[in-house]
């Protein structure tokens, strides 16, 4: 979709989505990538959340864990996960299981066990049956709420009636749902103000936005900040920087790349508007409840926590899902530009309502979606990326299967296929799985990862041959199995593997 303003033929009209990390210097001093967390995104914690900077340290050290026991117990639970998040207190987690048998593993990986009716599968499942239905006017929205095990969806006053009969309709039970009012409505952030801007030629006029993260060959942003094709510019007088060659907007996403040409350095770094440069170390996805910062042109750096995930947006454009809910304020000229948990890179800025004088809720575009569906590399401190592409099966990076989160056993005749984990599918966050299968000795056991779509489960990488097998694949959030095929002998197998 082009750029949310277009100028009339001759005029120049400039539209600002918040600038962060740039594929030109700047000339911030960067902090340090071997500090734990930048001290400006601890003074921002601080202000935004009333805590002091230790504390606002220990929220961070407490998500980062939570992300990866939450992972881990996502995988180990399969079809019976119903979700996972942090108390308000920053530091309790809860994890959601369907069976009273899995309660024990989640108690042991130190987390707060919590029974519920229905698995995350089943509330994304009623989600989706909401996204394929017609919300009219006066809806603006709908998330997956964990805590609650509920589907909630956002009316206007006097509304709440009507969304409900719209949820019914659409085949969700009463009881999954549930309905707040609210006479906010998001939209875009977009004005004529910013800084660290790039220019876009829209329709005879130009646009103006902000970058969002660096990656390798460029950087990802918005994808309402221009359409597939469209040229961008490194100032107002017209240098040729790159040109955009991603972009969905309005739909499944809110996500664009551009690519730039040489001469043009991506950095790993995030601006905050204060004469600093914060540093990106890679992309681990924080968890519901977890402290998260922005920044933007705008507003500066603001920071709060993460309210929902995989929520649907009604912007004016149209509908997006697959958004991330905060209640961290924003304005006009900060869209675009990116989140971080700490020094982890989360989303860009897509939209929200209210502002930083009364408050308000924004919404991001999840980081490893863009990288996953753009074959994207994210250009971290260290100098190792993060993300690049859907998925490639690999020798390398999948470990000893004792290295793996979950293991699971099983025998196999020869001909046959059996799917892992215990005949089910997990769920899964965008970013990396890993996977090894030790079979018998002489054996040719083949691996596959499928993902669940609307016509069924379907491979996104396999490793094949004779002997033991590793696997490693980048791929979107979603339901997913593994498979092992006896394409030649039989016997007992094991299989771990590792999901973010």
């Amino acid at each position: 979709m082009a750029a949310a303003v277009v100028a009339a033929a001759g005029a120049a009209v400039a539209f600002t989505l918040p600038s962060m990390a740039g594929t030109a210097p700047s000339a911030g001093k960067a902090a340090s990538a071997k500090s734990d967390v930048a001290p400006q995104i601890l003074a921002a914690m601080a202000r935004d959340l009333g805590v002091d900077s230790d504390q606002a340290a220990a929220r961070l050290k407490r998500s980062a864990w939570a992300s990866g026991v939450s992972a881990k117990l996502r995988a180990q639970t399969g079809a019976d996960f119903g979700g996972a998040w942090l108390a308000t207190d920053g530091t309790t987690l809860k994890i959601a299981v369907t069976d009273s048998g899995s309660v024990a593993a989640v108690k042991q990986a130190g987390a707060v066990p919590v029974l519920v009716k229905r698995s995350e599968q089943a509330l994304v499942s009623a989600k989706e049956k909401l996204d394929a239905a017609d919300a009219g006017k006066r809806i603006t929205g709908w998330y997956v709420d964990v805590a609650t095990n509920k589907v909630v969806v956002v009316a206007t006053p006097g509304a709440a009636d009507a969304a409900r009969q719209w949820a019914t309709n659409a085949g969700v039970k009463s009881d999954a749902v549930t309905v707040k009012t609210s006479s906010a409505r998001p939209k875009t952030l977009a004005d004529i103000r910013g800084a660290d801007a790039y220019f876009i030629a829209v329709d005879g006029g130009t646009a103006r936005c902000s970058v969002g993260f660096s990656v390798e060959g460029g950087f990802v942003t918005a994808g309402h900040c221009g359409a597939v094709g469209d040229k961008t510019f490194a100032n107002a007088q017209g240098t040729a920087q790159g040109t955009v060659a991603a972009s969905v907007f309005p739909g499944n996403a809110d996500m664009g790349f551009v690519k730039v040409g040489a001469g043009f350095t991506p950095r790993a770094v995030v601006n905050d508007f204060e004469g600093n440069e914060l540093p990106v170390a890679g992309s681990t996805e924080a968890p519901v409840g977890a402290a998260i910062c922005r920044s933007g042109s705008t507003t500066g750096t603001r920071c709060g926590s993460i309210l929902a995930k995989n929520q649907t947006v009604v912007y004016p454009e149209g509908q997006v899902t697959g958004l991330t809910r905060t209640n961290v304020c924003a304005e006009g000229g900060d869209s675009g530009g990116p989140w971080l948990s700490g020094d982890q890179a989360q989303g860009v800025t897509s939209g929200g309502s209210g502002d930083c004088t009364v408050g308000g809720e924004t919404f991001f575009q999840p980081v490893n979606e863009i990288l996953a569906t753009d074959n994207l590399t994210l250009v971290t401190q260290e100098g190792s990326g993060a993300g690049g592409g859907e998925a490639t099966d690999s020798a390398e990076s999948a470990g000893d299967c004792t290295d793996q989160q979950v293991a699971r056993t099983g025998d196999i005749q020869a001909g046959a296929a059996q799917a892992q984990p215990n005949g089910g599918a997990f769920r899964a966050n965008a970013g990396r799985q890993t996977a090894c299968l030790d079979a018998p000795a002489g054996a040719d056991f083949d691996l596959a990862l499928q993902r669940l779509t609307d016509r069924g489960f379907r491979t996104v990488a396999e490793a094949t041959g004779n002997g033991d097998k590793t696997l490693s694949a980048n791929v979107r959030s979603g339901t997913y199995r593994y498979v092992v095929v006896a394409s030649a002998g039989a016997g007992a197998y094991t299989l771990g593997f590792s999901a973010p």
